[in-house]
């Protein structure tokens, strides 16, 4: 039977933390199933759990006037989910709904931030894994942006580059 200690050391999140910091993450950790379509959180809400996704789907949505509710990336099992935890005011920039059946390591941000603050190794290591989850988060947005006023323009590059000359249609002319 696999522990909840276990279960963390082994998601790609923490892959590679010291093992003397996994047996206070597994007493700030419990395990959740959410069905299809569950809303997990709520953007604007209080954002007091980090989430790790163990098995299924989980669609970041947002509210866009004109244009309702987009899904702007979907996540898998291996990933985190959620950052608004960690920083000031701590409420939800995103809502985060189940597309499948999922299973989900939930930690208690406040007893997290409390662990950082003791421990400040493991501090440094929970802020450099979050800064790569960020940086995920929003490029993720900029192609949803991208996609929004550039219809198109999340085509891959090498797509692109692999038009033939007829696809790409004339040469500019040089004046």
């Amino acid at each position: 039977m696999e522990t909840t200690e276990n279960i963390i050391a082994a998601h790609p999140f923490w892959r590679g933390l010291r093992s003397e910091f996994l047996p206070l993450l597994a007493q700030v950790a419990t395990i959740e199933h959410h069905g299809v379509g569950a809303l997990i959180f709520h953007e604007r809400h209080e954002a007091d759990r980090f989430y790790l996704l163990q098995r299924g789907q989980v669609a970041l949505e947002t509210f866009v006037p004109g244009r309702g509710t987009v899904v702007f990336q979907t996540l898998s099992s291996g990933e985190a989910l959620g950052w608004s935890w960690l920083f000031p005011p701590h409420c939800w920039q995103f809502s985060a709904r189940s597309v499948d059946a999922t299973e989900i390591i939930v930690f208690e941000a406040g007893r997290l931030r409390t662990l950082a603050e003791d421990h400040p190794d493991f501090g440094r290591e929970l802020v450099t894994r979050m800064a790569q989850v960020l940086l995920t988060r929003l490029q993720a947005a900029k192609l949803k942006l991208e996609e929004f006023h550039y219809p198109g323009a999340h085509r891959r590059i090498d797509d692109c580059l692999s038009e033939t000359d007829e696809e790409a249609g004339p040469a500019p002319r040089l004046v």
